[in-house]
């Protein structure tokens, strides 16, 4: 299957196979003329000599410099190589290709004046697998992800740093590995590749793709939980949240009650003297149902972003080229700051279960879940590193999107900061992956000691994980198993296996 790019229609979903599955891109056939439109327009300014901000001018406070005709390619390949001042680890491979398609279908909206054959070259970058080195460090988020993107661009021209078949070497050798011919920049089209928000959408997207495999596992995690300490369904009751019809709260009830049912554990306990669980167990569906929401809004977002124009200056259609300030990235920062402290919630529930499981006075089971307590510690050290996860998600989850320093001579004087959100966001997403791995190891081993069967859907995930790791009968190092069990969340193996067995979670 090939994504066509048309600048209005692209998915979460379809980042995700391209950035992720190699997905082949193409570039809608009704795209190329309004991308010509736009190129007449800026060829006419400079016929006429018309002094137009990003055309043939300085950049940022630079604005006002008028520079010569015969210098505005100069101009453009300058603006690339001064940019590119990034630091840090590189962008993931999957980050890197998401921002490429990103790229390419915003300026396939044909408002920022480059050349067909500009879009042409990044799309066959993105078939062929050359991938530049984006440094992680250096953008503010507004004028959009200037760093990160001159780093992509550089390839582009035949310089910077790119992979190609596994291998590094400079953007030069791998274009010409790959059959591509790099680019002479014309005027407006450095700029056209610089001025956008696709670094931090790029991270958000894939990030809101992961947290929507992440609940589903989160849910199921509590669901195990819940039955290897012998809590009741009894507050997942559709009723209970008709009354309080938050549609992900409504939706994770009922997750809840599909992964639980036909739980021989539940009905064996229906009528003892225990009236109400704690909040970590009873209120799930409206914790992370408000997560669920979060991670809705915020898909919103960034959708809306993905088919935006975000550059600077544009060119309409009837011959006006304006400057504004779509490259901003508000809009991503105060979106990424909020799914940060969604995800994080859910690391806060995941924590305290896994902390009730270990409590033998509160769950039933062994302390720690060991056979010898004393002379086995069990899992008391992983309960450990699921507070030392989700206490650092509550440094990371202080927001970006509140701070601000002025660049360029005072010019860009306030900034999104939205790249560093998205990143943080990510980060606060993988802590919750591994703290969610810990619940699901802790509560699979809490049911080896309950002779009844659980919920059909707490059996396939209990029967998956038994798959790949050996319940804990003697202290050993508990590191690979989180680590492979993190890696079933993941990639999908936990959410797909359990799906099969109960049908969509939500």
């Amino acid at each position: 299957m090939v994504i066509m790019l048309n600048g209005n229609s692209l998915t979460i979903m379809d980042v995700h196979k391209v950035a992720r599955k190699g997905e082949e891109v193409d570039l809608h056939k009704k795209c190329r003329n309004s991308i010509k439109r736009s190129r007449v327009i800026v060829d006419k300014v400079l016929e006429e000599e018309k002094t137009v901000y990003g055309i043939n001018t300085g950049f940022g406070e630079l604005a006002n410099v008028r520079v010569e005709e015969k210098k505005t390619k100069e101009l453009q390949k300058n603006l690339i190589k001064s940019h590119a001042s990034g630091v840090g680890d590189p962008l993931g491979e999957d980050v890197v290709r998401a921002t490429m398609l990103l790229r390419a279908n915003t300026l396939a909206k044909g408002y920022s004046g480059v050349r067909p054959v500009l879009l042409d070259t990044l799309i066959s970058m993105i078939n062929s697998g050359v991938h530049p080195v984006i440094p992680s460090q250096g953008s503010v988020g507004a004028s959009g992800d200037l760093a990160p993107l001159a780093h992509m661009s550089q390839v582009l021209i035949g310089e910077g740093e790119a992979y190609y078949e596994g291998r590094k070497m400079n953007g030069r050798e791998a274009m010409k590995s790959a059959g591509i011919e790099p680019i002479e920049l014309q005027a407006k089209e450095g700029l056209a590749l610089l001025n956008g928000t696709q670094v931090m959408t790029a991270i958000g997207a894939l990030a809101v793709h992961d947290a929507r495999v992440l609940l589903k596992s989160a849910l199921t995690a509590g669901a195990m939980s819940l039955e290897a300490l012998k809590g009741t369904a009894t507050a997942f009751d559709r009723r209970i949240h008709n009354v309080r019809p938050h549609k992900g709260q409504i939706s994770c009830a009922g997750a809840l009650r599909h992964l639980t049912e036909d739980s021989e554990i539940l009905k064996s306990h229906k009528d003892c003297d225990k009236v109400q669980d704690p909040y970590t167990l009873r209120c799930m569906p409206q914790v992370y149902g408000t997560t669920l929401d979060a991670i809705d809004y915020v898909e919103k977002v960034l959708e809306i972003e993905m088919n935006s124009v975000n550059d600077n200056p544009l060119i309409f259609p009837d011959g006006d080229v304006l400057s504004g300030g779509n490259f901003h990235g508000q809009p991503i920062s105060l979106a990424m700051d909020l799914f940060g402290v969604a995800i994080a919630e859910i690391g806060n529930i995941s924590e305290r279960t896994t902390d009730k499981l270990m409590d033998h006075q509160e769950s039933g089971l062994p302390p720690f879940l060991t056979k010898e307590p004393g002379l086995n510690s069990g899992f008391m050290i992983a309960q450990y590193t699921a507070a030392s996860l989700v206490s650092e998600n509550k440094i990371l989850t202080h927001p970006a999107s509140v701070d601000s320093i002025p660049t360029s001579a005072g010019q860009e004087d306030h900034v999104s900061m939205g790249t560093i959100a998205a990143r943080k966001a990510r980060d606060i997403l993988t802590n919750v992956e591994y703290t969610i791995a810990i619940e699901l190891l802790a509560a699979a081993q809490g049911l080896e000691y309950i002779d009844k069967s659980p919920g059909k859907g707490v059996q396939a995930a209990y029967d998956l994980i038994r798959e790949y790791v050996e319940p804990l009968n003697e202290d050993r190092s508990l590191a690979p198993d989180i680590k492979l069990t993190r890696n079933l969340v993941k990639k999908e193996i936990i959410s797909d296996t359990v799906e099969k067995v109960v049908g969509n979670l939500f």
